[in-house]
Formats: C-alpha cells, sequence, structure tokens
C-alpha cells in the first residue's frame, strides 16, 4: 500500500534544497520534544499512540452502539462545535456521495448541530427531524460550550416529546469526559451510553478517538481501516529513517522555512470537492495550534477549479504573501469520458474521450505551473485514493507534522488561550452571571 508523500521540488528549484535543509536540525528538535514530551504542551500528547493504543473494549462497545442506533434511525445528529465535529465530518464527507441526503442508504444520514448558533439552521433542522426516526451523539468535553448545550437542549427536548423520555434516552449517546463536567453529570443522571475523550488528548486532535469515529461509524465507514491508516503513518513518523522519506519532517520544515522567507498564508488546495471539510478541519488544526505569540500562517483554502474563477486573479497577480499546498489524488476511482458532439459549436471536442481526471489533472497541473510563474511557492501531497485508509494517514499526517511545526515556529502548539475572549464578550453581552 502506497503511502503519502510530500514533494518540495518546486520550492528547492526556488530557494535552493541547501536553504531548506538548514532547518533540519530544528524540526528533528522539535520531534524530539514530541516523542519524548519534555516541552510545553506535554499534558495534551495521547493523540501521538492513539492508533496503537486505543481502547479495545471501549471501541468494541461502540461498534455495539452504532449498530444499535443505526438499526432504528434514518438521521444521526451530531452536536458539536471546532474539534468535537470537524474531523468526523471531515472523513464523512469526504467518503460519502456528494447526493447522499438525496439517496436513502442503509445507514443513517449524518447532520450536525452545535457548530452554529443560526436560528434558521434549528428551525430547518427541526423540521427534517419532525419528520425522520432519529438518534443523538453529543460531543463536549465540559458540557457548557454555548454553542452545542444550546443546540443540545433545543434536540434534546424535540427528541423526548417524539419519543418520550425513556426511549430518548436510548437515542442519546454521550462523549465527553471521564469523571467531571455539565454533560458527564447530565449523561450519568439520565442514562445515556458514553464515551470518553482522553484527558491527554485536545478537541482538535481527537477524530481518532469517539468523537471522530462513532459519527464515522453511524454512517457507515470502515474505522478499522481508518485506524490502519493512522497507524500505518505513525510508524512512517516515528522512524529513525532518513529525513527525507518522512513526509510530516519535510512538511513541518518547509512551511517553517517560507514563512522566514516572508509568507504569511498557507492555502491548502484540491481538485476534488469532497476534501471540502478537509481543508475546515485542517484550518483548526493548524490555525488553533501555531496562531498564537503574533505568530503563524494564516491557513486558508481554495477548492480547484471551482475558486480559479473566484480567487484566481488575486492568487495569480495579488500581494506575493502566501504559499500553495496542492494535495493530488492519484487514483480518484470513477472515469466519466467527455461525449463527442458532431456539430462542436462549444469546441471542446478536442477533450473528447477524456475522462474528466484527466482534464483535472491537467487543470492541477496547469494551475501549478501558472502559480509558480506568478512567484507562489507550491508543496505537493500526493495520496493514492481517497478512502479510508488513505484518510486516515492524512489525519496522523497532519497532526505530527502540527506538533512539530508548532515547536519548531516556537509556541506551544497544544493550548488556544486566545479562543475564550469572544465568549467573555458574548457572555457579558448575554447578561450571563459573573461577566
Amino acid at each position: 500500500m502506497e503511502h503519502l508523500t510530500v514533494d518540495i521540488s518546486h520550492i528547492a528549484a526556488q530557494y535552493g534544497r541547501e536553504a531548506i535543509d538548514q532547518l533540519r536540525t530544528e524540526v528533528l528538535a522539535a520531534r524530539t520534544h514530541l516523542l519524548e514530551g519534555d516541552a510545553e504542551g506535554n499534558d495534551f500528547l495521547g493523540w501521538v499512540n492513539l492508533p496503537e493504543e486505543y481502547d479495545k473494549a471501549e471501541y468494541a462497545r461502540m461498534k455495539a452502539d452504532v449498530a444499535r442506533l443505526g438499526a432504528k434511525s434514518r438521521v444521526f445528529v451530531v452536536v458539536g462545535i471546532g474539534g468535537s465535529y470537524l474531523g468526523a465530518r471531515m472523513v464523512i464527507e469526504a467518503l460519502q456521495s456528494e447526493f447522499a441526503s438525496m439517496v436513502r442508504g442503509e445507514r443513517p444520514y449524518v447532520v450536525y448541530a452545535g457548530h452554529t448558533l443560526s436560528e434558521d439552521y434549528y428551525s430547518q433542522l427541526l423540521t427534517l427531524l419532525d419528520h425522520e426516526d432519529y438518534s443523538v451523539a453529543v460531543i463536549s468535553k465540559s458540557g457548557t460550550t454555548t454553542e452545542p448545550a444550546v443546540a443540545f437542549r433545543i434536540v434534546k427536548a424535540h427528541l423526548e416529546s417524539k419519543y418520550g423520555k425513556a426511549e430518548a434516552a436510548q437515542r442519546i449517546v454521550a462523549v465527553t469526559d471521564a469523571r467531571k463536567g455539565a454533560l458527564h453529570d447530565i449523561a450519568a443522571k439520565e442514562g445515556y451510553p458514553s464515551y470518553v475523550i482522553p484527558d491527554n488528548v485536545g478537541g482538535r486532535f481527537s477524530v481518532l478517538t469517539p468523537v471522530g469515529l462513532l459519527p464515522i461509524a453511524m454512517a457507515g465507514f470502515d474505522t478499522d481501516r481508518l485506524l490502519q491508516g493512522a497507524r500505518d503513518m505513525r510508524t512512517l513518523c516515528m522512524a529513525d529513517g532518513a529525513f527525507d522519506d518522512n513526509p510530516a519532517l519535510v512538511y513541518a520544515a518547509v512551511r517553517n522555512f517560507l514563512y522566514r522567507k516572508g509568507i504569511k498564508v498557507e492555502m491548502l488546495v484540491s481538485c476534488q470537492p469532497n476534501l471540502r471539510y478537509l481543508a475546515e478541519w485542517w484550518k483548526q488544526l493548524y490555525g488553533e495550534s501555531e496562531g498564537k505569540d503574533h505568530k503563524g500562517l494564516l491557513p486558508h483554502s481554495l477548492s480547484i477549479t471551482t475558486d480559479l474563477h473566484s480567487m484566481g486573479q488575486y492568487v495569480q497577480d495579488g500581494e506575493r504573501l502566501m504559499m500553495e499546498t496542492m494535495v493530488r489524488v492519484k487514483n480518484p476511482g470513477s472515469r466519466v469520458p467527455v461525449p463527442t458532439d458532431d456539430q462542436n459549436l462549444d469546441g471542446i471536442n478536442y477533450l473528447a474521450s477524456k475522462s474528466l481526471t484527466q482534464i483535472n489533472d491537467c487543470a492541477a497541473e496547469g494551475t501549478i505551473q501558472a502559480h509558480l510563474d506568478g512567484g507562489v511557492p507550491v508543496v505537493e501531497i500526493a495520496v493514492d485514493r481517497i478512502d479510508e485508509y488513505n484518510l486516515g494517514q492524512m489525519i496522523y499526517f497532519f497532526e505530527f507534522a502540527c506538533g512539530v511545526s508548532g515547536y519548531t515556529l516556537g509556541v506551544n502548539p497544544f493550548n488556544q488561550p486566545g479562543v475564550e475572549a469572544y465568549k467573555k464578550n458574548m457572555f457579558h453581552l448575554l447578561g450571563k452571571p459573573g461577566f
């Protein structure tokens, strides 16, 4: 099985590989901090060994709950925000049909709550739930984060009104702290099946815990293969082999090199629209891990060719402050040829019999070359295909590289002190006691 690769040849050609290699010592030292747990944030390193150490008994219990709830649910509501839902949504949306909401499959269709405070959104959600059998996963370490707490109150009231309190309790699963917190206490009181968010795993690194695995399994995808991909990438990242054979170290080095060269924005780019939530998950992972002490690349994303018709002009000719990380999929799996038209009024018969994959690949190559010509440094990340195994690889790759990159940057990659600022202002405006 092929593993994920990182190609920095475009940047090496522009700047010289020797210049990038000057960061090797720092990057290897950052990797040592990560593996030995001797730097700031070392109490949140549980994700490093998680693919190997996941509790097998809890995993088996989770699968039993998935089977039980899946048998009586057409819709599965995931209540969470940030790391409590982005990882699961990333995997589910990468693997399911783009038109899954219109096609009734054997597994429940997953919808999301707790990630917004839009009244229109909840009105539409409740209308859907009026007409569908459903169950709920509420995911929160504390149970008091405003957005998911509000959403859970709304959904719980609807569930109890629809099914009665006793049956509703059988349709709710909590993923929360092992010993404390409002959600832990609610689950204990109401008798909800519960799963643990490990104390030493932060939210944005939690997709390979029940936070992500439970919704992904409910959607009908193979979490065994997801974990296997993560395990294999962990083995690669842990190996004491050549620097260039470790994609996480190469990626961490080149993005820190470009940052020191004055690059301020990193765009994650893909030609596959089903990877749009990979970008959303990645943006939280890197933005929350590195954006502190007035440091860090701003994570941004583009979907091509769609965004080339909106943001393409700026990327090509705007201020030179960005790098581009292109995620390439070597074997998308589907083939749709362009048909021949005898009249050829649109002038595209030259594309006839070519698959859209061929055309898309040429669009990606053309984009890379154009952006390189325009002075945008480009990194290429390649995976074999989009499936559970390769997504597991990508998850662990980006997590490990994030930890290494953050330590190389000189920040604690595992805290997020800045996220509390808006909450204090919001609580004051809403009249919360003590604010």
